[in-house]
């Protein structure tokens, strides 16, 4: 046991936050808690931390906090620097301050040695080299700048003021500092917000392969899914523990909660029977004994709590759009964005009831494609339109959280200066939906938490009931539930939905297409999220390929199956052969084919040889502790076996082909 609350309860003032929480980090275990904005989350990791006391510590409970030894906990959370003059790199070396003190006491001992040997300092110094190497001292510049890279800064930032980035810059650099001062028990509070797709698949990787105990607060499902073995679930203000994953923990509790009603409803039943029988025949002599003892068998009854369902308030105004569009709602031809200089050059085309994904790096373009088409930025070049009768609302969820509100204004006037024409019951049905009710409305703007902001900034985008949602990360700050009830809303909208989202579940949930942004392309696929991995796996295994998959990108291409060519490593079907009236004799197709299958087991052969050369060298107990060699080791089997799933594919796409050829399928088709 690396560290458990016993028994904890934690009160703001009259107010119950936890109470009864019992919570235990064991070994390396990899832990997520979750529940409703509000419930109570952040103060446990605060707890955690040492930040806030339990309310219940001098009572006579059986209560505390236990650690088993010395425990360094790190605790990530948002964060100004206070020396913003100070270079990004000063900040960083600060977390290495034991290995510069080992380094310091070392060269000491060197030049000690120097006069003469001295058993005492010699045992020091290996002390000291040992403690150099659990703190990976011989490598840490080289693991800051792999660090910093990861997170999308370039190794020139390390020499600009941190004062000079922006807030969610500064909290991306303490995740840096905090991933390399490697705490024993390292507490996440929102960590994949202000990461791109490729940071947060990358984290995924590390924090699973993190030799030692993680808690993470997020609300970012798949993430959640991919990285924790634990889940605590805060409810009503108490905690559970359940094993496994997200997925696990809900299916467990559906489960349990079906259980627990069954079994309440049984007990309840059997408690009336019993009572009506001893109503019955209380008063009869003969059966004193038998009703007194059926008294005493409810008395000492373990009584079943009746299951509260799962606290699933949440927002829902579902709306349709005040007038129809027609087919085609946006349009972009070598749209050319960007403020000062260009960032990416886009064309696409959005019709009607389509909901894309627009994916991709931070910093390549993404807002300031949302941006250019409201309006806000003007465009460098290239054109864009809208269709006849398109009405268009807009998100901003940076604008939503951090823009400027007048901190004494309600949320019932801010709502009320923007629709100032409307009934006061009018703006109170419109703000109840999304869960600022009663004395909700008359809450000061400068309390709301983000996720308030972003339900009152989505509340007066749809009042307007646009028929072109265009979202920018509409789903930060909001927690689960809330999510899902977005996604419900853009499911069942009969218009037409352009968002950008790093959360991938979201996306997986609710796009009918993706416009990704990579490197200096912009491409846009025709398909749902696990489609678009699918084909971009294959795009990537025909690397080289030439072309045959359509797809709009900036020069106006189209990600699709159909296309041109079918690339290097595609094998032609026997009526591809003929189609393209190509006159090569029966013997000779086969003869290629045969080669061509010889060709792809060797490659077949090949790369399951170096897959099974890969497994060996991560069982090697020398890299244990060798994260970066290991997760290198790992992409590199990762990619291996995406080359074996093609390669497999080919081959079958070949002996398909002999096996037509060899049935007669050339002359059927002569």
């Amino acid at each position: 046991m690396r560290y458990q609350i016993r028994h904890a309860l934690v009160q703001y003032g009259a107010d119950t936050i936890l109470e009864d929480v019992n919570f235990e980090i064991r070994d390396n275990e990899k832990i997520a808690v979750t529940g409703r904005n509000g419930c109570g989350k952040t103060t446990l990791l605060k707890l955690i931390n040492g930040d806030i006391r339990m309310n219940n510590l001098d009572s006579d409970e059986e209560c505390g906090i236990t650690m088993a030894g010395k425990q360094r906990i790190g605790f990530l959370h948002q964060i100004s620097f206070p020396e913003g003059e100070i270079s990004v790199e000063e900040e960083i070396r600060k977390t290495f301050a034991p290995i510069f003190s080992c380094e310091s006491r070392m060269k000491e001992i060197e030049e000690r040695l120097q006069s003469g040997q001295d058993s005492a300092l010699l045992h020091e110094y290996d002390t000291l080299q040992k403690q150099m190497e659990a703190l990976r001292g011989y490598t840490w510049r080289q693991d800051m700048e792999i660090m910093f890279q990861r997170f999308g800064f370039s190794l020139e930032d390390l020499e600009r003021p941190i004062g000079s980035f922006s807030g969610g810059q500064q909290t991306k650099v303490a995740f840096i500092k905090l991933l390399l001062s490697r705490p024993d028990i390292m507490l996440l509070d929102e960590p994949t917000n202000h990461l791109d797709l490729p940071t947060i698949e990358w984290l995924e990787g590390y924090l699973k392969n993190y030799d030692k105990s993680v808690v993470i607060v997020s609300h970012d499902r798949m993430f959640l899914d991919r990285v924790i073995d634990v889940t605590y679930e805060i409810e009503y203000h108490r905690i559970r523990r359940y094993p496994g994953n997200y997925t696990a923990f809900l299916a467990q509790k559906e489960a349990d909660l079906v259980k627990q009603e069954k079994d309440y409803e049984a007990q309840q039943k059997e408690i009336r029977r019993l009572t009506e029988w001893i109503e019955k025949w209380k008063n009869t002599p003969t059966k004193v004994t038998a009703a007194r003892s059926k008294r005493m068998a409810i008395e000492h009854m373990v009584k079943i709590e009746k299951p509260r369902r799962f606290d699933t308030r949440a927002f829902h105004a579902l709306f349709q759009p005040r007038v129809e569009s027609y087919t085609e709602v946006v349009t972009a031809k070598n749209l050319c964005i960007g403020y000062d200089t260009e960032l990416s050059r886009v064309s696409f085309t959005l019709r009607k009831g389509e909901r894309l994904a627009v994916i991709g790096e931070n910093g390549i373009g993404k807002s300031t494609l949302l941006k250019t088409l409201t309006g806000l930025v003007k465009p460098l070049g290239g054109s864009f339109s809208f269709g006849p009768n398109v009405e268009w609302g807009y998100f901003d969820q940076q604008a939503a959280v951090s823009g400027y509100v007048q901190p004494e204004q309600t949320v019932l006037e801010n709502f009320w200066e923007t629709y100032p024409l409307l009934q006061r019951e009018q703006v109170r049905s419109a703000l109840g939906s999304f869960l600022f009710s009663q004395e909700d409305v008359e809450k000061k703007m400068g309390q709301l938490s983000g996720g308030e902001r972003v339900r009152l900034a989505l509340c007066k985008m749809f009042q307007t009931r646009p028929n072109l949602l265009i979202l920018d990360e509409p789903t930060n700050h909001m927690d689960i539930v809330g999510k899902e009830t977005l996604e419900q809303m853009l499911a069942a909208f009969s218009g037409t939905v352009l968002f950008v989202s790093h959360d991938r579940y979201f996306i997986r949930q609710i796009a009918t297409g993706v416009l990704e942004f990579e490197g200096g392309d912009v491409v846009q696929y025709p398909y749902a999220y696990e489609d678009y991995l699918h084909e971009k796996e294959k795009r990537l295994a025909r690397s080289g390929g030439s072309g045959g998959n359509g797809g709009v990108s900036g020069n106006g291409r189209t990600a699709g199956n159909g296309g041109g060519g079918t690339g290097n490593g595609s094998t032609p079907t026997l009526s591809d052969v003929f189609d393209r009236k190509t006159y090569y004799s029966p013997g000779k197709i086969k003869s290629r084919l045969t080669r061509q299958q010889e060709k792809y087991e060797l490659q077949l052969s090949q790369s399951e040889e170096r897959t099974a050369e890969l497994k060996l060298q991560m069982m090697d107990p020398a890299l244990a502790s060798d994260y970066e060699k290991l997760m290198e080791l790992q992409s590199q089997l990762d990619q291996e076996e995406q080359n074996q799933e093609s390669l497999l594919e080919r081959l079958l796409e070949t002996e398909t082909a002999l096996q037509e050829l060899e049935d007669g399928g050339v002359q059927g088709n002569l």
